[in-house]
């Protein structure tokens, strides 16, 4: 298959961006597949109530089919025609934070077919704020199911060149629509329990969440590859967001951690391994190295979540063996960073 690679400016939806957005909207209605940006990281797109599409999802991925998709839409009506009943909390949360990152279950009606939500009763919904993906929605019959457009476990694409390189001859379209914004993943919350349960961390945080809700619990069980549980949500079993090589975050004082991951580089280097590490501003100088990546200002929370994914793929790039990586804050936006670094890691952590 050829893959189509076209680009559009999210600023300037112009009448070529919109011919462009309504022929990938054709390419969804026919049963295809469509790579394009949100504001968290770029989508895997099909169409959402097609089950034959869902299930070419999966196999361009290589993702498990219990798996989660989730379904993207352009406004609430739309949801209202999917789900057997729209909560109180659902309609609260949509008016805080939609279009934004930040993903809704809820109980899924006949509509929505088994193998769009992984064979589960409930439906995963979220409504993006990047122009393109909105426009691609309503080009497309209104539901998109959608992933990360990557291989199933590698870093999630922040760029078009990572969907390029993971999808290219397996899919029809990859729209390039430059850097995404956030990313990482919407937060997915579970409003079919009593309490409102988040399942992934994300950009919207449960203090935000809670503002709005009044109370939230968070979902703390990890469930291992070997479970027979399905997952509720995407990235919630699998090994996720992980680059080629062996990445292991390193905890402690700042002095500590830059002695333990020096040591361990010195190793890994005279075993003829290739070594990456990934610290801050702040201290990326005093690292010793083949390849020293910097995320940022350690208080700069948005800066490194935008950059996380990015690093990991520069990692692959430059055929790194081993990697270490600083631990961060875990509270806040520090939450979904932790939460995805530990998974690109497989939970290999090191408190020194």
């Amino acid at each position: 298959m050829e893959t189509q690679i076209v680009q559009i400016d999210e600023q300037n939806i112009d009448d070529r961006a919109k011919e462009i957005l309504a022929r990938a909207g054709s390419i969804i209605k026919q049963g295809g597949l469509v790579a394009f940006p949100t504001e968290t990281v770029y989508g895997l797109g099909g169409d959402g109530l097609n089950p034959e599409s869902s299930k070419k999802i999966y196999a361009a991925k290589g993702r498990p089919s219990d798996n989660p998709l989730i379904v993207h839409v352009a406004d609430m009506e739309a949801v209202e025609k999917i789900v057997e009943e729209v909560p109180e909390a659902a309609y609260k949360l949509a008016k805080a934070f939609w279009p934004g990152p930040l993903t809704l279950i809820m109980k899924k009606n006949g509509k929505v077919p088994y193998e769009t939500t992984g064979g589960l009763d409930t439906v995963a919904i979220r409504m993006p704020s990047n122009r393109i993906a909105m426009e691609l929605i309503k080009q497309s019959g209104g539901y998109i199911a959608a992933p990360s457009a990557n291989t199933s476990g590698r870093p999630s694409p922040t760029l078009a060149s990572h969907c390029i390189e993971d999808l290219s001859g397996k899919i029809e379209m990859i729209i390039d629509g430059g850097a995404v914004g956030i990313g990482l993943e919407s937060t997915i919350i579970d409003l079919t329990s009593d309490t409102p349960m988040i399942l992934r961390p994300g950009y919207i945080t449960p203090k935000m969440l809670s503002d709005v809700l009044g109370s939230v619990d968070i979902d703390r069980t990890i469930i291992d590859s070997t479970s027979t549980q399905k997952p509720k949500a995407p990235g919630m079993k699998y090994r996720h967001y992980a680059p080629k090589g062996q990445l292991t975050i390193v905890e402690g004082s700042q002095d500590a951690v830059i002695a333990y991951i020096n040591a361990r580089s010195k190793e890994a280097a005279a075993k003829g391994q290739r070594v990456g590490i990934i610290g801050t501003d702040a201290t990326k100088g005093l690292y010793n190295a083949d390849v020293i990546k910097s995320v940022g200002k350690r208080e700069d929370e948005e800066t490194i979540a935008h950059e996380l994914f990015k690093v990991l793929r520069e990692f692959d790039e430059e055929n790194v063996d081993v990697m270490f990586s600083e631990s961060f804050d875990d509270s806040g936006l520090g939450q979904a960073i932790m939460n995805r670094l530990l998974k690109a890691a497989g939970h290999n952590k090191v408190v020194v």
